[in-house]
């Protein structure tokens, strides 16, 4: 049952206009405005009062309070959502293409084409780089093979780089020092692969550090990068987008976001986690951990750019055949794997993971980390249920960073625990054809499990995990939130028939929390965004169509007609 439009003026969403000080500088009414407050109450109009909203209720209650400068934005019975919220992106993604157009890739053909096509505009000897290209999105749904790559680029070393995972060529394994005898001693986890025969197939799992690549790509000024990031910012609010969160941020990308700040020219909110790494000296990761809180922008608390926490990687990718699993991979011609016992891998042991735990918590952070298989989610809550037992953790919103495979216990855990999680749907949309061959459909049960965590009473927020390019759709991994949207609501995915395990599909209202409400909760930012409410800062966004009513196929292609961030328009469609 659709929530009922309020046409009476609402106790506490109309304030006095004494307590108003000025009259609103932009009203917009005769609309659908959602408020994703806790009973999801639909109202007709709101005033803006400076960067915050300073009524809501009926048409003419609201009317009532302006003056003659007020500007009147007639919705004619348009939607009105807060701004939406993507709770993990990497905006250096805005940095791919600067030195090249890269074009999609669908199948190992596209993927050859490309390095042919760039192994002809390079001098011999140079790198070929192609990063982010996921196996699963792939036709074949395999690594281009390293015959294959000596054939597309046999004088230039070739690296296809899905992470912590790769496929190297002859040329490539040879500069990197990579033989059949090599053995990775230098502490850290990986796995070179080898055939029947003992030799290299040119892929290595969880080791993509021991490769020696120097990139080609030409350096970008201060100035540049700076006009880029403002570039993908832009397209955020085209989206609808109001909000990110940078999932692992660091020196040089906090500098500048704070020069972007400090110039008035940011236009989302940023939350940042702070990179940490997960090799080296324990005492020498839980200091740099606890030097985090002591940054300025965790301790001022910015409206526009803040610290929230940490971020690590605790496993590999489910996209690349290294995701930590409870049961074995299986072998595998897809990923690659022999082994029958394979069981992806584990970063960080658990007498290293706890402690990483702990700073953060003592150090009021919020700790999260890249765990994408059950084992490693399991490992995450193991380990927050260890600190818990001597340290407070809901003040710090623990999270889990993908938490795509789980199981009925760690649903159970993660909301008895306080602990959150930052999901991206479209990960389901575009991967589940690979993954339903891999593992099988009854394994696939607890994958993204999103109306089990609401129903349990957990805090779930939609991210993209944006990589590479710019443009909603087009870039890797896509941030066009309606498409999340839609997928989390219909549970249908590219190349495949029907909808996985519809019994995990949002209700749109749910969808609708799960990009604002929720992630303004998991982002530490529920005082100001995420919902409309008098005094809250005015992030929201006019869309061409009602998401509660217009047919399941529809969702996807919502255009965004309007966005405003603290009451300013940072966006408006053409």
């Amino acid at each position: 049952m659709l929530p009922r439009i309020i046409c009476a003026c609402l106790a506490g969403l109309l304030p006095s206009l004494s307590a108003a000080d000025a009259a609103p500088h932009t009203i917009l009414h005769h609309g659908k405005i959602v408020t994703v407050d806790k009973q999801f109450t639909i109202v007709q109009a709101i005033a803006i009062t400076g960067d915050r909203i300073s009524a809501l209720g009926d048409n003419d209650a609201v009317l009532k309070t302006k003056s003659a400068q007020t500007k009147l934005i007639d919705l004619g019975g348009k939607m009105v959502l807060p701004g939406l919220i993507d709770s993990h992106v990497h905006p250096g993604a805005a940095m791919t293409e600067f030195d090249h157009p890269i074009p999609d890739m669908e199948s190992i053909a596209d993927v050859l084409a490309y390095v042919g096509v760039r192994a002809k505009a390079l001098p011999e000897g140079q790198w070929i780089e192609l990063d982010q290209i996921f196996i699963t999105r792939l036709k074949e749904q395999r690594y281009p093979s390293r015959q294959e790559l000596d054939r597309a680029a046999p004088k230039h070393p070739t690296v296809f780089r899905t992470g912590p995972d790769a496929s190297l060529n002859s040329l490539a394994l040879k500069l990197s020092g990579i033989d059949r005898d090599y053995k990775i001693t230098d502490g850290g986890p990986g796995q070179i692969e080898k055939d029947a025969e003992g030799e290299l197939t040119g892929i290595l799992r969880g080791c993509t550090r021991l490769v020696k690549s120097k990139s080609p790509r030409k350096s970008a000024s201060t100035k540049e990068s700076l006009e880029r990031l403002q570039q993908l910012f832009a397209d955020y609010n085209s989206v609808g987008i109001t909000s990110v969160g940078d999932r692992s941020a660091n020196a040089g990308s906090i500098a500048q976001y704070q020069t972007l700040r400090a110039d008035g020219k940011l236009s989302v909110r940023l939350s940042l986690s702070h990179f940490i790494r997960n090799q080296g000296p324990i005492d020498q990761i839980t200091a740099e951990i606890r030097r985090v809180a002591e940054h300025p922008l965790f301790k001022e608390k910015d409206l526009l750019l803040r610290i929230v926490g940490t971020k690590t990687f605790l496993d590999g990718g489910m996209l690349t055949g290294s995701a930590f699993m409870r049961e074995p991979w299986g072998r595998s011609s897809i990923y690659a794997i022999t082994d029958p016992e394979y069981r992806g891998l584990l970063f960080i042991s658990a007498d290293r993971l706890t402690p990483m735990v702990r700073a953060a918590v003592e150090s009021h952070l919020q700790f999260t980390a890249h765990a994408v298989g059950d084992g490693a989610v399991h490992a995450l809550l193991d380990a927050y249920e260890t600190v818990s037992k001597d340290n407070p953790i809901l003040r710090t919103r623990p999270c889990i960073t993908h938490c795509n495979f789980m199981s009925a216990e760690s649903v159970q855990r993660m909301a008895k625990l306080g602990v959150v999680a930052d999901i991206q749907p479209a990960w389901l949309y575009l991967d589940a054809r690979t993954l339903e061959q891999q593992f099988g459909n009854p394994r696939l049960r607890w994958f993204q499990p999103l109306r089990s965590i609401f129903e349990a009473g957990g805090i779930a927020g939609g991210g993209s995990d944006h990589m590479q390019k710019i443009g909603s759709l087009r870039s890797i991994n896509p941030y066009n939130p309606f498409l999340g949207m839609a997928t989390a609501i219909t549970r249908r995915t590219k190349w495949r028939e029907g909808a996985l395990h519809p019994e995990e599909s949002l209700t749109r209202e749910q969808a609708i929390r799960f990009y604002t409400a929720n992630n303004a909760f998991i982002l530490f930012r529920e005082d100001d965004i995420g919902t409309l409410k008098p005094g809250k800062l005015a992030d929201l966004i006019v869309l061409d169509r009602d998401l509660l009513t217009c047919p399941e196929e529809q969702i996807v292609g919502t255009q965004v007609l309007q966005t405003f961030l603290g009451g300013k328009s940072v966006f408006q469609k053409k």
